[in-house]
């Protein structure tokens, strides 16, 4: 199946279709905005003022009248959204049913059966087609030579022949939708031409021929899937919507909870779902090896003990009878569990003797039940159902089996003089069963039901004389009746019925129930929804997917199977503690396979991490139950391989086997089924970590944006650095604090690059705090200030990543992305070296198997006091280390000077002392990872793993760097930069400037730069750009230009006897072209890549900007943006950007006169390819010149604390007026970042 083909068709058709249907709306006189009036004659209607608009028929005006009210009701966004689902559902049934050769009538409807022929067959065989069409209406459409008209009326009459039998997905067509189908639907480009040309025939085939199954193995899955595939796809943008609304904190919508929360269950774990539950259900009564061996995802049950047999024999039921059996999907979606559960039901009915012809039409009406939250879902779940009955029976048209599915309605719109209508009844006794109190039940219950969906809980009432009466009100319609009774009469004929359907279904108990929920958190609820589980389902509430776990307490019966796929947080979450205690106390849990990430293919990352399960409505004391784990296969086909593999051999080492009630000896209760008996003992006879240190969450800024910077943004004369205390801190009159706040995967020390506003103890902070918290108490957000500015260890909270341990000194806050422990510097240096230890993911894997890594679940760790018995001083030396490594890099603020420099030696080339380097950090790393291997070695041993594991490290998880050639020199030439701009100095260590009065630092004295040392002023080694601006020229421009001050740097740092070797040893690393020299190596360096990599290691917060004119390179220049000024723009455009132009204007003369001198073709020819190239620059740089004219005369001004974000944005997208009439001209003064 090629699903490329079918996403990208869904998402077409989803988005042409909406606009189609919405044209159409607007042909009726009906916009978002808008309702046209209409003008009634004998024939139909037209729109009022569009006198040459399209006139109606009048059976049109009723078509309309109901997509008025639709509209009312639901939306004009929603009611077109329907709309086009609904032609979408229609069009991909029609094409399954075409290729299978399902359609009664037997004739293609939406193409030809021959090849390369655009017009579909019914077309041409109209007349003759057996189709409840008037004969006339052909002929003379025929005849007209209207094939489009002719087309539809064909189309509407083929859908309205299905709907008799397949009611959910054709019903009769004369209603709104009829009214908005849209128009041109043969002509090239349209939604059926699309369908049928993009999606090959395969993939829809149930049934392959014998040259197709060749194909087979190479092609893939087909058939029945194909209706889950696209329907998962053509919700897929609708999808990306709200979660994009997420973001910006807006809620799931009941209409859009579909979108949200579905997903196509691979086909693997389907069978393994219901193999193990329905199929289970069965052979422990009806034992068959045959049956058995045919289900391959069945997992054979793990050897028990003699008094859990004797508990599993008194389950079994001999005569217990397929027609009995009932199955629910409370989440069906498309139908793909229920059309597995036909398959194995099949086979069932198969082995219990009976008929093949019955055997369809008795698992539609008697097993299978359905329901969903969404409509179009629904109907491609009972079409799918269909289908696979076809499949088995081509005559179960002949009589359309009545479904127990249904898409859950609501009750809104039923009014109390409509149930006054519903149960006075006059003419019958009906009114004696059926009590007033269980219709204004029925009524209250599905009130707002989208909201809530299948969760639900509903009671059994008298749904016989419920809908008794309602078929007496269809068949007995007074002549005399009022007008609002009409309306009553027509309310109840269309609301109740489905209310009456999805209430039987809704109040019985069900043998098996199995489904794929729902999954949504609760802060991404609505709050009814969220209300409605607070009440209902207090201990699954946190997540949706969970409270589908719960509902088995009244959907099942007793001994009942609950079957699932869902994401494995409800294993290990302490949110999920007391569900776990429940089905741990009152449940068994038969068997699990824990899947981890990357169960779906179509899903990416690490988010979506799953457990599929069984579990059984009974407490079976001691029940051995089978573990398969698959969470370190990141590939959704190797899974499914590993399962196999699983369930063919017992003895693999991913299998494993745990009696439920260990887990409470674990605390919160994990379902930590791979945990030993040594483990389960070092919980209880160990002390947690959380009594020697003490772990907290830190603080919700609540907005980031304003409130969180990376340090080398502001002022750094503003931040506050080695702090004690709040109160210290208060004093400073400091605004900025560096701020923990997680980060990559590091161990030791490092991922210090933010700050956050902590100015006069947070009071901005807090006061957004308690606008958040509604005028209620800041430390909702604002959590552990007790613990600010302590020393402590801290981890990013949330990773996808292995877990890592940093120390940090005094002088810091944290945030809830890196959570902290506090305690002495001891017990930090030895939980810290644990939690860093290989030993840690032992427990880690029990406490915090998901991605969350909270305090709550690093406190359970238990530890041994033979931890004291470690070596601080290994411990230390890693930290050091670490540390070390981390000021090698300019964007530590605690940089003194490059590497290359600290580590020169003797060395007169940067190549000698790249190698100097180079040892060094090879040395350091071995070290390094010589001690993590002492330290696990000794954790090891403590904790006793020696079978479990091994003290070697691998080189991957040492988290400080070896020197990188190509690294090195680009961060040193990076250096350079920051040396000439005056942000560092080869005359003094550290960070020169960096906000604050330029001239405490630097003057121009003679003629001669100088800078302030603190002792005194002494003459710089290097030239300071005098105006905060360095242009980068792809030629001799400028005397000043960046290349000509680099290699000055170069000359100053290393000496003049080595320029050129040192030269070409950079221009090599850089990728030196066989063409350039040097020179010309790094100044193509300089104009195409340095500031991307300037951008990237700032991580998008650059601190040099580049004025840049566009892809021609006519002009460049950068700036510091911490020497920014209102006048810099000014002087960039007078001191730079004009001479660049009249220097381009300048060689063009000269190009000029070389080319009508005496010189050789060739160089004629080169000559004037450079003036081609120069007059591109030239325009591009006078076009530049508005836009910048128009910022110079702004003098912008910064505000650092504003970080980069914002005061970038100041110069971007620049709107410049133009003459009257003419729209503003858009222009970026810096490069896009």
């Amino acid at each position: 199946m090629n699903k490329s083909a079918l996403k990208n068709f869904a998402v077409r058709a989803r988005k042409r279709l909406i606009e189609e249907v919405t044209q159409k709306a607007y042909e009726a006189g009906i916009t978002k905005d808008k309702i046209h009036d209409i003008e009634t004659f004998e024939g139909g209607f037209k729109i009022k003022g569009r006198e040459n608009g399209k006139v109606f028929k009048k059976y049109e005006t009723k078509q309309r009248e109901k997509l008025l009210e639709k509209i009312n009701e639901k939306g004009f966004d929603q009611v077109m959204e329907e709309v086009a689902y609904t032609w979408f559902n229609r069009f991909i049934a029609l094409r399954f049913m075409e290729i299978n050769n399902y359609l009664p009538t037997e004739v293609r409807v939406l193409s030809s059966l021959q090849p390369g022929k655009k017009e579909p067959d019914i077309i041409r065989e109209a007349l003759n087609i057996d189709l409840d069409v008037d004969r006339e209406i052909v002929f003379r459409l025929q005849d007209s030579g209207d094939t489009e008209d002719l087309y539809k009326y064909l189309l509407i009459r083929q859908c309205n022949q299905l709907g008799e039998i397949m009611p959910a997905v054709f019903e009769q067509i004369e209603d709104y939708t009829e009214l908005l189908l849209p128009d041109n639907l043969l002509a090239e480009g349209s939604v059926i031409r699309d369908l049928v040309d993009s999606i090959d025939e395969y993939d829809w085939k149930i049934e392959l021929s014998d040259a197709e199954r060749e194909l087979e193995a190479e092609k893939g899955e087909h058939g029945i899937e194909i209706i889950g595939w696209l329907y998962q796809y053509y919700i897929s943008e609708k999808k990306d919507e709200v979660f994009a609304g997420l973001k910006k904190n807006i809620k799931i919508t009941k209409e859009n909870i579909p979108a949200a929360t579905q997903l196509f269950t691979p086909k693997w774990i389907v069978k393994y779902m219901v193999e193990n539950s329905l199929g289970r259900l069965w052979l422990e009564s009806h034992p068959d090896k045959d049956l058995q061996a045919k289900w391959k995802y069945y997992l054979e049950e793990a050897e028990q003990e003699p008094e859990v047999q004797k508990q599993l024999e008194e389950l079994k039921n001999p005569n217990l009878n397929p027609e009995e059996i009932k199955i629910l999907d409370p989440a069906m979606g498309s139908g793909h569990i229920l059309v597995y559960a036909f398959d194995v039901l099949y086979d069932i009915y198969l082995r219990a003797g009976y008929p093949e012809r019955q055997i369809p039409g008795l698992i539609l009406e008697k097993n299978l039940y359905g329901l969903e939250i969404d409509d179009r879902a629904g109907q491609l779940a009972s079409f799918a159902l269909l289908m696979k009955a076809r499949s088995k029976n081509r005559r179960i048209f002949r009589h359309a089996p009545r479904l127990n599915l249904c898409s859950i309605q609501e009750s809104n719109g039923i009014s109390r003089k409509a149930v006054d209508y519903l149960v006075d009844s006059k003419e019958t006794g009906i009114v004696e069963y059926m009590r007033r109190e269980e219709v204004e039940y029925l009524i209250d219950v599905f009130h707002d039901a989208k909201e809530y969906g299948s969760i639900l809980e509903v009671k059994e009432i008298d749904f016989d004389a419920l809908e008794q009466r309602v078929e007496e009100i269809r068949k007995t319609a007074p002549e005399d009746i009022f007008e609002y009774m009409y309306l009553d009469r027509e309310v109840i004929l269309e609301k109740l019925p489905p209310l009456i359907k999805q209430g039987r279904i809704m109040s019985q108990k069900y043998d098996v129930v199995c489904t794929n929920p729902p999954y949504m958190g609760r802060r991404n609820m609505n709050s009814k929804l969220a209300n409605k589980l607070e009440k209902n389902y207090k201990d699954s509430s946190s997540d949706l997917f969970a409270v589908f776990m719960e509902m088995d307490r009244h959907l099942l019966k007793k001994q009942g199977f609950l079957s699932m796929i869902n994401q494995h947080s409800w294993m290990f979450l302490s949110s999920f503690e007391k569900l776990r205690e429940k089905i741990i106390t009152n449940r068994t849990l038969y068997n699990l396979i824990h899947l981890g990430p990357h169960a779906f293919e179509e899903i990416g990352g690490e988010v979506v991490q799953s457990a599929a399960f069984s579990i059984r409505k009974i407490r079976i004391s001691n029940y051995l139950c089978d573990y398969i784990r698959l969470v370190k296969w990141d590939n959704a086909k190797i899974k499914k391989i590993k399962a196999i593999k699983s369930f063919e051999d017992p003895k693999v080492s991913y299998r494993y086997s745990s009696i439920t009630a260990n887990f409470k000896k674990i605390p919160g209760s994990p379902i930590a089924y791979w945990a030993g008996d040594n483990i389960f003992k070092w919980f209880k006879e160990y002390e947690a970590i959380g009594k020697k240190v003490e772990f907290r969450k830190g603080m919700g800024t609540g907005n980031n944006e304003r409130f969180v910077r990376c340090w080398y943004e502001v002022d750094f004369n503003l931040i506050g650095f080695d702090f004690s205390s709040s109160k210290e801190a208060q004093v400073s009159k400091k605004k900025w604090f560096p701020y923990n706040n997680g980060g990559p995967f590091r161990k030791w020390y490092g991922n210090n690059n933010d700050v956050t506003n902590w100015e006069n103890d947070g009071k901005e902070v807090k006061k957004n705090a308690t606008l958040l918290n509604n005028g209620g108490h800041w430390s909702r957000y604002i959590a552990s200030t007790s613990k600010f500015f302590y020393p402590g260890i801290t981890w990013t909270a949330i990773s996808s990543d292995r877990f890592s341990v940093r120390y940090f000194g005094k002088g810091y806050l944290f945030s809830s992305a890196s959570m902290c422990g506090f305690g002495s510097d001891k017990d930090l240096l030895i939980i810290g070296a644990l939690l860093n230890s290989n030993t840690s993911k032992i427990f880690l894997d029990i406490v915090s198997p998901t991605l969350n890594y909270g305090p709550r679940q690093i406190k359970k760790i238990p530890f041994s006091n033979k931890g004291y018995e470690v070596n601080l001083d290994i411990i230390k030396q890693n930290v050091k280390m670490s540390k070390t490594d981390w000021d090698s890099f300019e964007t530590s603020w605690d940089f003194q000077k490059h590497p290359l420099l600290t580590n020169k030696n003797n060395a007169t080339s940067i190549e000698q002392a790249y190698n100097n380097w180079s040892y060094f950090t090879e040395a350091q790393f071995n070290q390094l990872k010589q001690n993590e291997e002492e330290l696990n070695r000794i954790f090891i041993e403590i904790y006793g793993l020696q079978d479990e594991l091994t003290p070697e490290v691998e080189d991957k998880d040492i988290t400080i760097r070896k020197a990188d050639r190509e690294r090195e020199i680009k961060s040193f030439i990076s250096y350079g930069v920051g040396c000439m701009f005056g942000r560092y100095s080869l005359d003094k260590e550290g960070l020169i400037y960096a906000g604050g009065d330029f001239n405490k630092q630097f003057r121009l004295e003679n003629g001669t730069w100088q800078i302030n040392t603190g002792d005194a002023w002494i003459p710089s080694s290097i030239e300071i750009a005098k105006n905060n601006i360095i242009p980068i020229a792809d030629g001799d421009y400028f005397k000043d230009d960046i290349l000509e001050r680099f290699i000055a740097f170069v000359k100053t740092s290393f000496g003049a006897e080595t320029l050129e070797e040192n030269l070409n040893f950079i221009a090599e690393t850089l990728g030196m072209k066989t063409t350039e020299t040097p020179r010309q190596a790094i100044r193509r360096y300089f104009l195409k890549d340095f500031y991307k990599d300037h951008v990237r290691i700032y991580k998008k917060r650059p601190i040099y900007w580049l004025f840049d004119s566009g892809k021609e390179n006519g002009f460049k220049a950068l700036i510091y943006l911490h020497r920014y000024d209102p006048f810099t723009v000014a002087r960039v455009r007078a001191d730079y950007l004009h001479k660049q132009q009249k220097k381009y204007e300048g060689e063009i003369n000269h190009l000029d006169i070389l080319m009508d001198s005496n010189i050789s073709d060739r160089e004629k020819a080169k000559a004037r390819k450079r003036k081609e190239q120069i007059l591109k620059q030239l325009k591009e740089c006078r076009i530049y010149d508005q836009a910048i004219a128009h910022v110079a005369n702004r003098k912008i001004d910064l505000d650092l604390d504003d970080g980069v974000k914002v005061n970038y944005a100041k110069f971007q997208a620049v709107e410049i007026p133009q003459e009257a009439g003419k729209k503003p001209l858009k222009a970026d003064l810096l490069a896009k970042i």
